[in-house]
């Protein structure tokens, strides 16, 4: 086996394609998992809904914990450029039992994310035929279950093979969908504000500073209730550090991709929340973006009014690249956590056979695919309310394993804390704070899913069915790692990953 040099010391090959994304490349990667235009239109109408016209400052605040967390990420990759990125460093901080179930919060909020990517496609599929047509019924198809389901399982299987087929047919497939949603985004911004700016619109209300004032939040509870909502709008920039084997230049490209990606995100973010309050304002009737009837989609009801007939349909077309560029891109992330696992011994070796041709993790893809339809499937036949429920415990999970990867950050490289007032920062506090806030909004999520009536109000034994499925999500990986701890032995001993190891990386 082939070595090469390292930061961390002596490096052995996975077999990935070494050498194939750029700095843009990753940064696209990282933005597209985002999917900022469709979790723009589903969650605007929900965080005004929580906070008013203080969105934007929710958005920024939502920025904080992340961008501080991206720092734990930049650091963590220079030293150790390894695939299975958080279940990696949280086994050399933590010992393998934290590590492993780190690994597997993120496996387990990839698969809720790729699911809930693929019926977010899916609608959007069937309402821009039925707009593009004329038809109502071509949109109500979306509405049949089974119909629903079957263009669900056909996107995955999409999906999952151009992700099959390595980053370089990745990487040409999310230049053009990102291209396409920012730009049709661009375009939305510069209208609403054009037209905001004329006067004479129902609901439109003029821009004001305090608007970017978090402390403007009447009550702390819907605060944090928005805050939950913008930490998901950030979730899955860290999908272009998972690629850092196949990055030119593993060691900092990857890190300054992330910071790259966070900086166009929260960019995009601001400006369309400024534009669509100044347009619509926060009103609960019509266009406003407090208007419970259209709060799940805000764009759908905004394309017309801002863009007319015939530009409004590219912003369904832009919501549906979003999803499904994403949906495609999140399969990076959590095919290559599943093949480091495995590299390490942590699950079956078989997941960490590399295609020879395309080398890409072609077995744990495959499986990503697989266990994506099946829980989808699943979860739309056995109740609507239940998937509703799991997307919502998608937050516990995001929180949980971002978390535990910042304190590890901390963790690892204490010794070097008092070396320079940068690595203090960097590595110590920067990381520690946003693990301490995202751990503060685990904590208050988990407090508040108890109550039947978060989520869609459903109950199990008095337990609101939120809480049941998130709790036991992280229970069934406890109990995985239980059953792979009797079949792997010398890794949950410490006697393969420690932190002097090897990383596991690509060949250049």
């Amino acid at each position: 086996m082939s070595v090469a040099g390292s930061d961390a010391g002596e490096v052995r090959t996975k077999g990935l394609s070494g050498n194939s994304v750029g700095l843009l490349g990753s940064a696209v990667i990282g933005i597209s998992t985002v999917a900022p235009v469709y979790c723009l239109t589903s969650t605007l109408g929900p965080t005004v809904g929580q906070v008013g016209v203080q969105m934007p400052a929710v958005f920024l605040a939502g920025f904080l914990p992340m961008l501080l967390v991206a720092f734990a990420y930049r650091e963590l990759n220079s030293a150790l450029p390894d695939c299975g990125t958080s279940f990696t460093w949280t086994v050399r901080a933590f010992g393998p039992r934290v590590g492993w179930m780190c690994g597997w919060g993120l496996v387990i909020a990839t698969i809720i994310v790729l699911s809930n990517l693929a019926g977010v496609a899916t609608s959007f599929f069937y309402l821009l035929l039925g707009e593009l047509t004329g038809s109502d019924r071509i949109a109500a198809l979306d509405d049949d279950r089974v119909v629903h389901v079957a263009t669900c399982l056909a996107f995955i299987a999409v999906a999952t093979a151009v992700s099959y087929r390595g980053m370089t047919a990745t990487k040409g497939v999310q230049y053009a969908l990102v291209g396409l949603q920012l730009a049709v985004l661009a375009v939305f911004v510069a209208m609403a504000l054009s037209k905001a700016s004329t006067g004479g619109l129902a609901g439109s209300i003029g821009f004001s500073w305090t608007w970017l004032n978090p402390f403007g939040v009447e009550s702390f509870s819907a605060f944090t209730a928005g805050l939950s909502l913008s930490i998901f709008m950030y979730w899955g920039w860290d999908a272009c550090l998972t690629v850092n084997e196949e990055t030119e230049g593993s060691a900092k490209t990857p890190g300054r991709a992330a910071l790259l990606a966070m900086v166009v995100l929260v960019g995009s973010y601001l400006l369309t929340a400024v534009a669509a309050q100044m347009f619509s304002g926060v009103g609960d009737e019509g266009t406003g973006l407090g208007n419970p009837d259209t709060a799940g989609n805000v764009f759908a009801a905004l394309a017309g009014p801002v863009m007319g007939k015939a530009l409004g349909v590219l912003l369904f077309v832009a919501v549906l690249a979003s999803a499904a560029a994403s949906l495609q891109t999140t399969f990076l992330p959590v095919a290559r956590t599943v093949l480091a696992m495995s590299a390490y011994q942590a699950l079956p070796p078989s997941f960490a056979r590399i295609h020879p041709r395309f080398r890409s993790p072609g077995r744990a893809t495959i499986a990503a695919g697989a266990a994506t339809g099946v829980f989808y499937a699943v979860m739309s036949f056995l109740s609507e309310n239940v998937l509703i429920d799991t997307v919502y415990a998608l937050g516990l999970m995001i929180c949980f394993y971002y978390s535990i990867t910042a304190f590890a950050c901390a963790w690892f490289f204490r010794a070097e804390l008092r070396r320079s007032v940068r690595d203090a920062c960097f590595k110590g506090v920067f990381p520690v704070t946003g693990g301490l806030l995202l751990a503060a909004v685990f904590c208050k999520t988990l407090y508040d899913m108890w109550d039947p009536e978060y989520g869609s109000g459903s109950a199990v034994f008095g337990v609101g069915s939120v809480f049941v499925i998130g709790v036991g999500l992280l229970l069934a990986g406890a109990v995985l790692m239980e059953l792979m701890r009797r079949r792997s032995p010398a890794f949950f001993r410490g006697e393969v990953l420690t932190r002097s190891t090897p990383v596991l990386v690509a060949e250049d």
